[in-house]
């Protein structure tokens, strides 16, 4: 009778698909909540304020600009201090770590924060993304959904990148881009067939929502595009990409250089946003494209209704004021400026080569169009996104081979000159990388000097060989030793390979010293190795012991580091972590 009802029963991938639709539902009506809680923060404080002080009629008044941005910095005080370290900055590299090199629970209020934080500073004027913040708010929603269900760690990543799909996939009324975007971004290109039909149907699911409240239409109304002369147009694609691919990592490097900056200005945290705040304004003064989102100038930019000098300008400007925006604390995220500068960059390009060759190019626009999947690509590392994201939105067949080529050929430009995409230079930074995930991660967290040996023997350079196999007849699973000098310094490492070639001769073994017999060209490490690359050494030279040393300067021995040392501490930190993310997972749980 069981057996019979089992097979009624839905079995584990369809528990997770069903599981998937749910938070794809969530993810949809979040992105509601969030597209209406920006623009009503827009509507309340931008326009408000730019009605209040009467900045539209030019004279002196344009010059009040900045206090809009800077009074949004500062309604954000407040939620920065109850939630430190959670509102300010660009957070999806967080988010990242969190998914990929812990356990993945995300607390509830991380949807509120994002929400409130965002929505405050993209609403006052500042230069950021909408995208980040609601693939994390997404993200958030399924693991709320793992930490119910107590699902293991590797089902919680799964769920989570399903919201993300959702999220993304709502935001732009594209599925296909908010599958890629998790596939590609959230789990890095590691996935399987099971996990991926997760992301399928959150994205259809949430899409089906936003697309419900919306309308069937895209993220931005992109006019009909055709290639004129694939045999012009092409070589010029090809030069679109390598400036798009240089000009992405001028963005990264500078996006992080700015953020240095402000971490090291001596001013209060609470100011900093405040003055980001201020230089932004000031810059929309003169430029203001550059401020919130910048959705309504990328549609010029496809439409073709732009100056191209302003957008050349506006391409160096929009990284400025985002970099700027985010490096002294505010909220939001890098997807939309990233297409921003994409179309400014693409539309400013098409716009000088079809002035030169009329008839051979299409108009501005259309390289507008190819721009922002180009920069979205080369920025993010994810091409695949940029592809589907562009295709979405247009529905053109047509647009998919330059696409294709564009963004291919950015992104193969972006990571020759810089490895990093703008969500991983953190994790370089700290030496790790996320793409080798969790598990390298925690080797490489692990120091040497936490895992030796330290009961270790050693012998000076200036004992015979009998004294050597005394040593090796007590050692119980030592199978080499360090040798010394007269300074008690290491020197070299003998081992019973050395001696076998005289382990017969009685007056060899007495009159030879271990100081001529040993390895003196040895492999050392120190306790502030990591046990990851301990490992590399054991694999490349097929060795089973390393001695480890005080420094390399002055190897005083301290002990030694052996394979299964090494498995030991990796076992016990896997054991430790284990644990303590049970304990978290309780604790928000019974906080919730």
């Amino acid at each position: 009778m069981l057996t019979k009802l089992k097979i009624f029963l839905p079995g584990e991938n369809t528990r997770m698909i069903l599981v998937a639709a749910c938070i794809g539902l969530m993810a949809g009506v979040a992105i509601i909540v969030f597209r209406e809680s920006v623009d009503f923060v827009h509507e309340q404080l931008f326009v408000r304020g730019y009605e209040w002080l009467q900045i539209g009629e030019g004279g002196w008044r344009g010059f009040l600009l900045p206090l809009i941005p800077m009074f949004g910095m500062v309604l954000l005080i407040p939620l920065s201090l109850a939630f430190p370290g959670k509102v300010n900055g660009y957070g999806f590299t967080k988010f990242l770590r969190r998914v990929n090199l812990e356990n993945g629970v995300i607390h509830i209020r991380n949807i509120f924060i994002k929400l409130v934080s965002t929505a405050i500073t993209i609403g006052s004027g500042n230069s950021a993304g909408v995208e980040g913040p609601i693939a994390v708010i997404g993200g958030a929603l399924g693991s709320q959904v793992g930490q119910r269900s107590r699902v293991s760690g590797k089902r919680m990543k799964v769920y989570i990148a399903a919201g993300c799909a959702g999220g993304i996939a709502g935001i732009f009324n594209a599925p296909l881009a908010g599958m890629f975007f998790a596939a590609e971004i959230v789990l890095l290109g590691t996935y399987e067939i099971s996990s991926f039909s997760a992301l399928v149907i959150s994205s259809a699911f949430a899409t089906v929502v936003s697309r419900a409240w919306y309308g069937e239409v895209p993220a931005f109304p992109i006019p009909d595009y055709h290639m004129v002369n694939p045999f012009v147009e092409m070589p010029l694609y090809s030069i679109l990409a390598l400036i798009i691919g240089l000009l992405a990592v001028l963005h990264i490097r500078f996006f992080y250089f700015v953020r240095d900056k402000f971490q090291a200005l001596p001013l209060h945290e609470q100011a900093k946003p405040i003055l980001g705040a201020l230089i932004v304004g000031s810059i929309g003064i003169a430029f203001p494209q550059v401020m919130g989102d910048g959705y309504e100038y990328i549609e010029k930019a496809l439409a073709g209704h732009t100056v191209i000098w302003v957008m050349l300008a506006l391409i160096f400007l929009k990284s400025i004021a985002t970099a700027i925006t985010l490096g002294s604390g505010g909220a939001g995220g890098v997807f939309a400026p990233a297409l921003f500068i994409g179309a400014v960059c693409g539309g400013a390009y098409g716009g000088v080569v079809h002035y030169l060759l009329p008839e051979y190019t299409a108009s501005a626009g259309a390289y507008a169009t190819i721009g922002i999947g180009a920069f979205l690509a080369a920025s993010t590392h994810a091409p695949m996104t940029a592809i589907f994201l562009l295709f979405e939105m247009t529905g053109n067949y047509l647009i998919i081979i330059p696409v294709m080529l564009v963004s291919i050929l950015s992104t193969v430009v972006a990571t020759k000159f810089y490895p990093d995409s703008i969500d991983t230079v953190d994790f370089s930074r700290e030496g790790i990388n996320i793409h080798e995930g969790r598990e390298v991660a925690i080797m490489k967290s692990i120091l040497v000097g936490k895992a030796i040996t330290e009961d270790v023997d050693f012998i000076s350079e200036t004992a015979n060989i009998n004294h050597l196999l005394q040593l090796f007849r007590y050692a119980r699973d030592s199978f080499y030793f360090p040798v010394i000098n007269h300074k008690g310094l290491m020197v070299g490492v003998v081992s019973m390979q050395d001696v076998k070639t005289i382990l017969h001769d009685e007056e060899q073994r007495v009159c030879s010293l271990v100081g001529a017999i040993c390895t003196r060209d040895v492999i050392m490490l120190t306790p502030d190795d990591n046990l990851y690359d301990a490992m590399q050494l054991f694999d490349i030279k097929g060795i089973d012991e390393i001695p480890v040393v005080e420094t390399l300067e002055e190897p005083w021995v301290l002990g030694m580091l052996k394979r299964s040392d090494v498995t030991a501490a990796y076992n016990h930190e896997i054991l430790k972590r284990g644990i303590s993310e049970k304990e978290e997972t309780i604790r928000m749980l019974c906080s919730v």
